[in-house]
């Protein structure tokens, strides 16, 4: 969908922002440019709507050259996301996000009506803040209204330029779940700036790790946390990225353990070894029961069962899972499969998710399926 062929941005007093860049952002993608501030990642964006107009090479959009394209046209078919949001405040939030529309010539009533279908998927009732002028609304409320006016048109790329930068930490973590959600629905191409790598990792398909003015690497988060290209790369992403990776490896069926398991109706067993699953007839987790419980008590296990707080769905990630476990003070989590009406799969140990985690980094280092990596010892089994 966007592919650079050796772009190079140089300004007249010798300095080059963007240095001989080659790379490709496939249909549907979201990709993250992430770097510390100077090193070219806003600069490679705005030359994708020609905001900046490259010294050399070429940019293609959806296989076109964008430099025979209108400007004002191709922008009008690019959304485009930025920090400060740039919200018109003489026009309310209806009309702030119905104005590509407008622009286009789409009929006022058909703009409006499109308008307040996008306030509604970016989680803002048209009906209660569609009247309202952006200085009546939180600055994350306003920034769902400018993901909402760049959706407008339908546009097939998206560029965001540290878009959730300029909300406190609590509404930035919510901003990037709903636009993660978004995003799975909408399926846009995406240009995505940030300098801070956990916001990098979060959100994107893949990374663009930048020097200066160079892509030092690019790849899926996963293999940037867990194979840095470079001492550079090493050094962006931190001491702690096996802790970030985990933010990035999801939970599998081949990580789990399978406990003892228990059914609704069955009679209290008379012995337990610690403790049980308890599932319904149809294999869905239910709860658990513990050993001290089943032997101090008679009757079936429904009777006696105790709710399961501690659970996530498979393909969650090992940091979800973690936070989980330290959030209820569990041991163990159950896992389920959540397309299946909670079908119990099995429990997440610490040993487990650790184990989990070398896995992953190993099977990236050398290039394998997660599933064919042997490890020799596992710490704390």
């Amino acid at each position: 969908m966007i592919r650079f062929e050796n772009v190079t941005k140089r300004y007249d007093d010798g300095t080059t922002a963007v240095d001989n860049l080659s790379f490709e952002v496939a249909e549907g993608e979201l990709v993250t440019l992430v770097g510390p501030s100077g090193c070219g990642k806003t600069t490679t964006m705005k030359m994708v709507n020609r905001l900046i107009e490259p010294t050399g090479g070429r940019i293609y959009v959806d296989g076109d050259d964008i430099s025979a394209t209108n400007p004002v046209e191709l922008r009008r078919r690019i959304g485009y996301v930025i920090q400060q949001v740039g919200l018109f405040p003489h026009k309310t939030v209806l009309e702030n996000t119905a104005t590509v529309p407008h622009l286009l010539g789409v009929k006022r009533s058909i703009a409006r009506a499109r308008a307040a279908e996008l306030l509604e998927l970016v989680g803002l009732d048209p009906t209660v803040h569609g009247a309202r002028y952006p200085e009546q609304l939180s600055g994350g409320q306003r920034q769902r209204v400018g993901v909402a006016r760049a959706l407008a048109a339908d546009p097939p790329v998206l560029l965001m330029d540290e878009p959730f930068g300029a909300v406190d930490p609590v509404v930035r973590e919510r901003l990037q779940n709903e636009f993660l959600a978004l995003q799975k629905s909408v399926r846009k191409t995406v240009l995505f700036v940030t300098h801070d790598i956990e916001e990098a990792v979060r959100l994107g398909d893949r990374i663009a790790v930048y020097g200066q003015g160079t892509i030092e690497q690019f790849d899926a988060p996963a293999a940037v946390l867990g194979a840095p290209a470079t001492p550079y790369v090493a050094d962006f992403v931190g001491a702690d990225r096996g802790l970030k990776r985990l933010s990035v490896t999801p939970i599998e069926p081949g990580d789990l353990e399978q406990p003892p398991v228990v059914h609704l109706d069955d009679p209290l067993p008379a012995t337990l070894p610690g403790w049980a699953v308890v599932l319904d007839r149809e294999e869905n987790l239910h709860g658990w029961i513990s050993a001290e419980h089943a032997a101090l008590a008679k009757g079936t296990v429904r009777e006696h069962a105790r709710r399961m707080e501690a659970w996530l769905p498979v393909g969650a990630s090992l940091k979800q899972a973690f936070a989980t476990m330290l959030q209820h003070d569990a041991g163990w989590i159950a896992v389920i499969d959540e397309d299946s009406a909670g079908r119990f799969l099995g429990v997440l140990t610490p040993a487990r998710l650790h184990e989990a985690l070398r896995r992953s980094t190993a099977a990236d280092a050398r290039d394998i399926p997660r599933d064919e990596v042997e490890l020799e010892t596992v710490s704390g089994r």
